[in-house]
């Protein structure tokens, strides 16, 4: 049958391959900062219900501490390599020393390191972005994506923006969750809008793709302020892979919404 993915808006999503549930970067929240979840309900219980948890860089919007606490004690949780050190409160979580009940089961990894997981393998590969906890963080943990190999290769993107090594460091994969969009009116060259996201699918030719990190959080009283950049991403990133890349089978998903790409491919 190959994966099912469910998305939960922004970059949250599980991926359930061989009897293995995969979650993605968790954001559990309405509110994070000067950002509101504007449209989707947060995400249910189940949703935090994971084999293995996946974190991609350090930015508060993917790695969000209050989120990764909800997890149930045990839960395996991949991180980019000096997480702990840059960000203290991860340590209050990890089973080896951390506050009672938190028991999360921390490791830290870098582009080429593989990581099994049950009949999975979890390879950590390279992304263009900033990886910091903040743009001034002292500590350089790098930006990661990750290819979770199962009865199908899927490819978590996390936070980047288009590099030409893009498809050599990938590999092949059968379905790509590819970011299209951000959280505010306006994107920088480490990300992909929906042009660039559509590129990046040419490159990497897979059977099938869902759109994700768009349209969930947006800056606090900005709701006028280029909403087209808020509801666009997913059809805009359509429109362009029906371009560039006409093979793919693109699924655009609700939030809380479930697909199996390749059986539905």
């Amino acid at each position: 049958m190959g994966a099912v993915i469910t998305w939960w808006g922004h970059a949250t999503c599980t991926v359930e391959d061989s009897g293995v549930r995969v979650l993605t970067d968790p954001l559990f929240t309405r509110r994070l900062a000067h950002l509101r979840r504007r449209l989707g309900a947060v995400p249910p219980p189940e949703a935090a219900v994971a084999d293995v948890v996946l974190v991609s860089h350090l930015h508060s919007d993917h790695l969000h501490l209050p989120s990764l606490a909800a997890l149930a004690p045990g839960t395996r949780l991949i991180v980019p390599r000096d997480a702990a050190r840059s960000v203290p409160g991860l340590r209050r979580l990890d089973a080896r020393g951390g506050r009672a009940g938190a028991g999360l089961r921390i490791t830290e990894v870098e582009a080429g390191d593989e990581v099994a997981v049950g009949p999975l393998r979890v390879r950590a590969v390279p992304a263009r972005h900033d990886g910091r906890r903040l743009p001034v963080g002292p500590y350089r943990s790098p930006a990661l994506g990750y290819v979770v190999s199962g009865e199908s290769r899927t490819y978590f993107a996390g936070d980047t923006g288009l590099f030409d090594a893009m498809a050599d460091a990938v590999g092949p994969v059968d379905v790509a969750l590819l970011p299209v969009g951000g959280w505010g009116p306006r994107l920088g060259p480490e990300h992909l809008d929906a042009g660039r996201a559509a590129q990046a699918l040419a490159r990497l030719a897979p059977a099938a793709a869902v759109p994700v990190h768009f349209g969930t959080y947006w800056p606090i009283g900005l709701d006028s302020v280029r909403p087209h950049e808020f509801y666009a991403p997913g059809d805009e990133f359509v429109r362009h892979a029906a371009e560039l890349a006409p093979k793919v089978a693109v699924h655009l998903l609700r939030h809380g919404e479930s697909v199996a790409p390749e059986a539905a491919a």
